[in-house]
């Protein structure tokens, strides 16, 4: 059994590492703007421990990394509101940086990266420059890093694109060859990136996971 603190627990792809690190038998801490998502009642969400925080005021969620063995990074926005301040600059990249430093200096062994294989289906290029900013960053610290690079990722709730897109990434999803020949297009579930995530987390032997890795692990 591991602990992990999943940064952005309470977003889309966080939620889904937080519920299959519970279902796995792990011990789960989450530090997210939102804090405990109020719009689901399953029973995992309560044994999740739940801290709403300012990611970039580090202080005030410190101590959640106390004996913590993994941190995962799943914070990211695809559209940007610069006047409220979400850029992709300042949460794809800065907010991963921070919590990866605060991370190496509390000592924590693993550190997970989600990044992107590509630019997001309805985001400027700018989103991925974020991205890749974040994964030079983080690389050469003194922890295992590990990033993966998911495609399109699809699931219930999709916040970032129409339901008639989710709705197509799953039908692809679903004929392997045509996804296969996709690359790294090739859209995933959100259950099989956080699989992936979780599996970095507590056993990292890769410090980079393509679509493909994900799409079939080893």
């Amino acid at each position: 059994m591991a602990r992990l603190l999943v940064v952005g627990g309470s977003g889309f792809i966080g939620r889904a590492i937080c519920r299959r690190a519970i279902e796995a038998g792990h011990e789960v801490r989450s530090v997210s703007r939102g804090g405990r998502p109020e719009d689901v009642s399953d029973r995992w969400v309560d044994r999740v421990e739940w801290t709403s925080a300012d990611l970039f005021s580090p202080h005030t969620w410190r101590d959640r990394l106390r004996g913590v063995d993994a941190v995962v990074h799943s914070v990211g926005i695809a559209h940007e509101t610069p006047r409220e301040g979400a850029t992709f600059e300042r949460l794809n990249g800065d907010s991963a940086i921070i919590t990866a430093l605060e991370a190496e200096r509390a000592g924590v062994d693993t550190y997970v990266f989600l990044s992107s294989a590509a630019n997001y289906p309805t985001a400027r290029r700018a989103y991925l420059q974020s991205k890749r900013r974040a994964e030079r960053a983080v690389e050469n610290l003194n922890m295992e890093t590990v990033v993966l690079r998911p495609g399109a990722v699809y699931g219930p709730d999709q916040p970032h694109f129409p339901e008639p897109l989710n709705w197509l990434c799953r039908l692809v999803d679903g004929i392997d060859p045509l996804a296969e020949r996709l690359g790294e297009a090739r859209p995933l579930s959100v259950d099989r990136v956080a699989d992936a995530a979780l599996d970095a987390a507590v056993d990292p032997e890769t410090r980079l996971l393509t679509v493909e890795d994900i799409a079939h692990p080893h």
